[in-house]
């Protein structure tokens, strides 16, 4: 028997930076600065990211590519991993992306890749409690996202390796 069934995705959309909490604008402003300082010679698009910890550290990254393309890193993982790196335990609570480029003229925020939502997804997780993810884009559109989950449904968690 067939069943056909729907995943609804919400958030909220924003027009403008000063749309956001206070503290959200001064994250988002961390990630801009953050995309700035990027490595990305071969392909010009730049994207920084900013995360914010339950304890108040704040940590940025930005995407560093390489001519060996699959040996560069997204900002987003880049901010995450040294997130975690000083502060395994600490609960995610935010992360904020923005990126930019030569060629890239799109109103709307550029979403993370698989490999970055995946990332996202197995810390949600582990945390068991959902973090804000927020997405804006150079010309003032802003996404925001209650949780990671939002951003990709169908995770693959580590209960799916276990007997």
């Amino acid at each position: 028997m067939k069943m056909k069934k729907t995943i609804e995705i919400i958030y909220h959309e924003l027009e403008s930076k000063k749309d956001l909490e206070l503290e959200e604008q001064k994250l988002l402003t961390f990630a801009e600065e953050a995309r700035e300082k990027a490595y990305s010679p071969y392909s010009g698009f730049k994207v920084g990211a900013a995360v914010k910890l339950a304890n108040g550290e704040v940590f940025t990254g930005n995407n560093q590519e390489n001519s060996s393309f699959p040996a560069g890193i997204c900002a987003e993982r880049n901010a995450l991993f040294a997130a975690k790196a000083t502060f395994p335990e600490e609960i995610i609570e935010l992360v904020i992306v923005t990126a930019s480029g030569s060629e890239y003229v799109e109103e709307n925020p550029v979403t993370p890749c698989g490999i970055c939502r995946q990332v996202f997804s197995e810390y949600e997780h582990k945390q068991e409690k959902p973090f804000r993810v927020i997405l804006a884009s150079v010309k003032g559109r802003i996404f925001v996202y209650d949780s990671a989950y939002s951003l990709l449904p169908f995770s693959f968690y580590s209960t799916h390796l276990k007997k």
